[in-house]
Order: C-alpha cells, then structure tokens, then sequence
C-alpha cells in the first residue's frame, strides 16, 4: 500500500508530513494529483478545503516552477495551520488559503451551506480537488463545487473528487454527469474513491 513516507520521499521533503488521521487525505490520493500536476503542470489549481493536498499541490508547482495553489477552508484554525505548514515545508509562495466560512447558498433547488465567495477572484481554473465540505454537515455536501465554479474552469480542465466510494458522492457525480455534458467521468479505486472529471468545453 502507499505511504505517507513514501510521498514524502517523492516530493523531496525532509520534514514529516502533519498527518491527521481523521482529516489527511489519503496518501494514494494525495498521489494521484501529484502525478497529475508534475505532468500537466497546471497553472491555476483550486481547491475545496486545505491541508496535505495543498502541501502536495504547493510543492508540484515549485517542481514545476509555474503555478498557484488558492485552498478554500472553512476553519479559521485550519486555515492558520494550512498557512503555517506551508511555510515550514517552505512552499508558501504557491499557494494561497482563503478562510472563506459557510454560508448558505441556493444551487439546482436546493439550499446548501458552502464556502463564501466573497472576495475571491475570477480565475481561470486548470485543475480543481474537492475534498470538502466534511460530508456530516449536509446531504450532497460537495455538490455545489461544480455549479458555483464551472464558468470559471478553463474549456480542458481536470476535476479530483475524494471519498468517491461514499453513496451520496457517487450520487452527486450522477447529478453533475446530468448537468453538463462536457464532463468525462473516471472512477478510480483508491483507498477513499476518487472520481476524475475531464472538462472540455471545445
């Protein structure tokens, strides 16, 4: 199975990664986009909460020598903690956490509490992972990602939603699947799930 140890081996970190067990995405998934990054080398990555992905994602972008990390979170400590493990790992110059709190928001008939907005920028997005809200605060806690951020993606962009394998996630894919048909979808059997969405608006 791959490891933590093993990813911070491949990312040339001496320090070990801050590991939640409760919260860390998992190591095969934090790989995942790795990989991905090191190879397209996107130059604009957004993200729905913040921690080890933004870790990984910041020090792709400084391998690669192009690109921005903005992580959306919630917490207000987590947040804190995502900045200052950034620049322990000295990779705070590519990637940027926004404390954007929940708010409601009213998105395909249906309320949700979702990060606020407010403040952040139009962007042209290259590749997004979604990896919150945590799952307990609503049914379909993750879906408004697509809807609030789909003019902003670029017309090829990629999409990683974590915990895949869980029903309401697999039932949020469907309900994006039905929405756009310039989505490909591509499940692939990590330790969590992960949906891989190819965007192509062309």
């Amino acid at each position: 199975m791959y490891s933590y140890q093993q990813l911070q081996k491949e990312l040339g970190f001496e320090n070990e990664l801050p590991v939640t067990p409760d919260w860390s995405a998992a190591a095969d998934f934090l790989s995942l986009i790795k990989e991905y990054c090191l190879e397209a080398q996107p130059q604009t990555i957004f993200e729905c909460s913040s921690g080890l992905t933004t870790l990984t994602l910041a020090r792709c972008c400084q391998v690669n020598g192009r690109g921005q990390v903005f992580s959306l979170e919630n917490g207000k400590e987590y947040a804190k903690q995502a900045r200052a493990n950034l620049m322990r790992f000295d990779v705070d110059e590519h990637a940027n956490v926004i404390h954007a709190p929940l708010e409601q928001v009213f998105v395909q008939g249906h309320n949700y509490d979702w990060y606020g907005l407010k403040g952040v920028a139009d962007m042209n997005i290259d590749m997004m992972v979604i990896d919150g809200p945590p799952g307990f605060i609503q049914k379909h806690s993750r879906f408004p990602a697509l809807p609030l951020l789909f003019d902003q993606l670029a017309d090829k962009s990629m999409v990683f939603l974590d915990d895949a394998a869980r029903d309401e996630e697999k039932e949020l894919v469907a309900m994006w699947l039905g929405l756009y048909s310039e989505i490909e979808h591509e499940y692939v059997d990590t330790e969590r799930g992960c949906s891989i969405l190819t965007i192509n608006k062309c």
